[in-house]
């Protein structure tokens, strides 16, 4: 699975950055694939294990925090690895071959 999520703290003035930055190490440590881009961070895995990245990259962000927002989704797919990247490369082939 892949999930795909932001995380951000509230109420703790106008640079969510070293919030987010605690969230994304708490991903990078896990071992798990991953992707940060400017608005998600993408991890994959099983369920089980990708969830406890997210709560604990919840938690991490929220330090802190009275209130934390979580925007999540999720692409369940049983038997698929390597989806950040196989995912990426098939629409790079769409588009190569459409030139």
């Amino acid at each position: 699975m892949i999930v795909a999520f932001s995380v951000s703290p509230m109420g703790t003035g106008d640079s969510v950055a070293p919030a987010v930055a605690r969230a994304v190490r708490v991903v990078r440590e896990s071992g798990l694939p991953n992707r940060t881009d400017a608005m998600f961070t993408s991890v994959e895995g099983e369920w089980d294990e990708v969830m406890d990245v997210v709560k604990r990259a919840v938690a991490a962000a929220g330090e802190g925090a009275g209130r934390v927002s979580l925007v999540l989704k999720a692409d369940i797919r049983e038997g698929v690895t390597d989806g950040l990247t196989s995912k990426v490369e098939s629409v790079e082939r769409e588009l190569s071959a459409g030139s």
